[in-house]
């Protein structure tokens, strides 16, 4: 493959490297994500983040002044994909612990939810647009061996509801 046409891709980490993902994890689950008609090339930098940095992205970019999992920032699409994904790895594990998942299987998600983010697509304007990237997101997640990330919350809700 040329090499404007390969995803190159960096992987940044800004605490302690404790449970995080190893960068050869980091760069399947991304280069898996990409699933875009013609896309196969460009340019992506992940980063983990501390909670303070996430928040101060989160309010700068987004207007919301809280440190949120995964924010996604596309620089292009055409012709090569450009853009960073920044990962809150605080806000990660605490998801990961309150909704019973693997470490590592929340992570794949967030990576390839972000990914889907820097194609284009985007789940905040239509239930048609979130319906298609959950799709998109659960047949790239199950092509990893990770189960379904929506249907674990849904039995999760479905049991403590009838507590």
């Amino acid at each position: 493959m040329p090499a404007g046409r390969r995803l190159q891709i960096s992987v940044q980490y800004t605490g302690k490297r404790g449970e995080l993902p190893k960068k050869r994890q980091v760069r399947a689950w991304a280069r898996a994500a990409m699933t875009a008609p013609g896309k196969r090339g460009g340019q992506i930098t992940v980063r983990f983040v501390e909670a303070d940095e996430a928040q101060r992205l989160n309010r700068d970019y987004r207007r919301r002044d809280y440190a949120t999992n995964v924010l996604s920032f596309p620089y292009a699409l055409k012709p090569l994909l450009c853009g960073d994904l920044v990962l809150c790895a605080p806000v990660v594990a605490r998801e990961a612990a309150e909704q019973g998942k693997l470490l590592a299987a929340h992570y794949a998600h967030l990576i390839v939810h972000g990914m889907l983010h820097l194609q284009g697509y985007d789940h905040e304007h239509s239930a048609q647009q979130a319906a298609e990237m959950e799709r998109r997101e659960r047949k790239i997640l199950a092509a990893l061996g990770y189960p379904d990330p929506y249907a674990e919350c849904v039995q999760r809700l479905e049991s403590e509801n009838e507590v």
